[in-house]
């Protein structure tokens, strides 16, 4: 990902949106660095910068997969006992329930 024109705030939503593609294909509590570099077609370096640790990426991925209505990574996060996946709206959790059953 090349860092020219690009403002820190579209940099950190590509990597989101490739966070949240491993995880919704390859599972929340399975996703890694090197998946989500993949992903972006960045450096893993690139994803610690703007996300820290496992943990705090983590948090960060279920926090956007609740605002953003990604009802399959939700799901996991309920499954997994995720604090913020409990945290989303009684009809957002349904949703990613009925989700997973359909």
């Amino acid at each position: 990902m090349s860092k020219a024109g690009r403002k820190p705030i579209h940099e950190r939503e590509i990597l989101m949106g490739a966070a949240l593609a491993v995880a919704g294909r390859d599972g929340y509590t399975r996703m890694s660095r090197d998946a989500i570099a993949i992903e972006a077609k960045c450096s893993t370096g690139l994803i610690s910068k703007y996300f820290g640790t496992m943990p705090a990426l983590r948090r960060a991925v279920m926090r956007a997969a609740v605002a953003r209505g990604n009802h399959t990574v939700l799901a996991q996060g309920l499954a997994a006992g995720d604090p913020n996946a409990h945290e989303a709206s009684g009809k957002s959790k349904r949703d990613a329930l009925e989700a997973l059953l359909s």
